[in-house]
């Protein structure tokens, strides 16, 4: 398709008086079955090569790379071609020259065949479409916040633009792939008002597409993982599409879907089964090293104990093949099912430690995290882990980061709390949000418990620490302004550091913002006071007044955990009559469907 998208516009582009000149190079190019023929055509013709026959062939390497089976793909020799460096260099000279969407769709692919984002190329490419930003079809533009996303820079202020736009023109949007792109890329900029927006649209858009599409309802769901908030009707949408199309789904798709809606914590039965069966039927046909592992982490939770032992023992042929994030995988999966075979998990452990060097720092972290759960014994490679943890946390910047570096490292057999970690905690703990924060004081704790000197007193080394814990929670509690984003930070905080140090405080800053509380996020805060066993009668009864007015805003399965609150801490708002009648006429509604 996109062979036939650039032909036809370097066609356009020779249109001239009402005729078409012929173009031999063009014409060569076309002919191309493979890329040794059309680097050929290339090196012959270096001085004629126009923005059109760079964008023609440029597309066409993608697309043969695109129709070769992922094991078969050639990126590597076509990036130490010398004439692929031909083209790089001719497409930088000629950036001027691109249609807009030549220079989206140039940008794209010189990515997928993985150019270096710091590559002069690549950023003279963005760089030129963020002159041309705000002329862009939504075509264009959703492929352009791809290409940022790839780059990490979904954080930036190019981003931001890019979301602005979008807000703006959120109603013209009529195509669900266009949308739900959009919903990816700019999820971490979008604002509550926005994110409603988006589940409007999408809601909308999906009754109108061809539902024999699952990547636009996956992507509506991912966005839902991204931003950490479930709209139950829009969900259980998306749930029903992916589920008719779960017979034409690999094993990759239906694991992307599983982990997204273990992550929403949304287990529905249906597809659950659905996609057991559908993995089953794949097992015969996937035995390769590359899709392999796709199938053994997506379908071991499920399996019974007989075909669990038969994809063990494939597991074990194929391990020495595996690359060091299938290792990663293929152990996580172990971990999830609490595998005990010694001889596979050697095999994992193995191509894992002759991959320690390329490992990223939270890769580090969940390795070390799932062999600790998995009891699994070898000294050695623990003190590597161990190490290198250290080294890594020393050299952090991000907060979440340190966080997760910080908490895997406390599980490891350490006597004292190292100087240079203690230091680096310092340095970003005013940046942590309250979850961060309650992460730290869990392994600082466990450092304290740990110190040969705490049977006297708390060794003064971590007290300094302590306070700063307790400072920071305290001023990030007194500032906060928005009620959605504390709850986020609330949703996974529990433990006596949070409940002696920050529970008043966080009461306080709730009821300071209660009118905040809407038919969205009431559910968030009765899970929070269910959890925390801590009855607030004005929070209570603000739960109460939502629910009643925006009860139709309220899925009917969230009603449980509504009342449970005034169930476990016995408490009846003042409007209690009201109340539960109307949360169970909403629920019983609903009981014969």
């Amino acid at each position: 398709m996109f062979r036939l998208r650039s032909v036809n516009s370097c066609l356009r582009r020779l249109l001239h008086g009402g005729t078409v000149c012929r173009d031999q190079v063009l014409e060569q190019l076309q002919v191309c079955s493979a890329e040794g023929q059309l680097f050929d055509v290339v090196g012959k013709n270096k001085a004629k090569l126009t923005v059109n026959h760079v964008s023609c062939a440029v597309g066409m390497l993608w697309q043969f790379q695109r129709e070769k089976p992922q094991l078969l793909r050639t990126v590597e020799l076509i990036k130490s071609h010398p004439q692929f460096l031909t083209l790089r260099v001719l497409a930088e000279n000629k950036i001027a020259l691109m249609e807009d969407f030549m220079l989206v769709d140039m940008l794209y692919i010189f990515l997928r065949l993985y150019v270096d984002p710091h590559d002069s190329l690549i950023q003279q490419l963005v760089s030129e479409a963020w002159l041309r930003i705000d002329r862009f079809p939504m075509t264009s533009l959703s492929k352009f916040a791809i290409c940022l996303t790839d780059q990490q820079l979904q954080h930036s202020p190019l981003m931001g633009h890019i979301t602005n736009i979008v807000d703006k023109k959120l109603s013209s949007i009529d195509d669900a792939r266009i949308l739900t792109t959009f919903m990816i890329s700019t999820s971490s900029l979008a604002s509550s008002r926005l994110r409603d927006a988006f589940i409007r649209r999408a809601d909308n858009l999906l009754d109108t597409m061809d539902h024999l599409s699952y990547n636009n309802p996956r992507r509506v769901v991912q966005f839902m993982r991204n931003i950490k908030y479930v709209h139950r009707p829009l969900l259980e949408k998306c749930n029903q599409i992916l589920l008719c199309n779960v017979p034409r789904m690999d094993a990759e798709n239906i694991g992307i879907i599983l982990g997204l809606y273990q992550s929403l914590q949304f287990n529905n039965c249906d597809f659950r089964l659905a996609a057991k069966q559908r993995l089953i039927e794949l097992i015969d046909s996937t035995t390769d090293a590359l899709s392999f592992p796709k199938l053994f982490v997506a379908l071991a939770p499920m399996a019974s104990p007989d075909m669990r032992e038969g994809l063990e023992n494939t597991a074990f042929l194929l391990a020495d093949e595996l690359s060091a994030q299938q290792a990663v995988a293929v152990a996580e999966a172990l971990e999830e099912i609490q595998s005990r075979n010694l001889s596979l998990l050697n095999k994992i452990a193995s191509v894992i430690q002759r991959n320690l060097h390329i490992y990223k720092p939270m890769e580090v972290a969940r390795i070390t995290r799932t062999l600790y759960l998995l009891q699994y014994q070898n000294p050695e490679l623990f003190t590597k882990l161990k190490d290198m943890l250290v080294k890594l946390l020393q050299r952090s910047v991000f907060p979440s980061e340190v966080t997760m570096l910080i908490r895997v490292l406390s599980t490891l057999p350490c006597p004292q709390l190292d100087e240079g970690v203690k230091s680096r905690v310092e340095a970003v703990v005013t940046q942590c949000n309250l979850n961060e924060l309650n992460t730290i004081s869990f392994a600082v704790a466990k450092w304290i418990r740990n110190d040969p000197s705490y049977s006297h007193n708390t060794p003064s080394r971590y007290v300094r620490l302590l306070q700063t814990l307790n400072q920071c929670g305290h001023k990030r509690l007194q500032t906060a302004d928005r009620i959605d984003l504390v709850l986020e930070e609330l949703r996974y905080v529990t433990g006596e550091w949070f409940e002696e140090m920050l529970l008043q405080e966080t009461m306080v800053t709730l009821q300071r913002m209660m009118d905040q509380i809407n038919g969205t996020n009431v559910l968030e805060v009765a899970l929070f006071l269910t959890r925390m066993n801590h009855l607030c009668p004005p929070l209570m009864d603000r739960i109460a007044s939502v629910a009643i007015k925006d009860i139709d805003k309220i899925h009917y399965s969230a009603i449980y955990t509504i009342l449970l609150p005034f169930t476990v801490l016995n408490y009846d708002p003042a409007i209690s009559d009201e109340f539960y009648e109307v949360c169970i006429q909403h629920f019983t509604a609903h009981i014969s469907k």
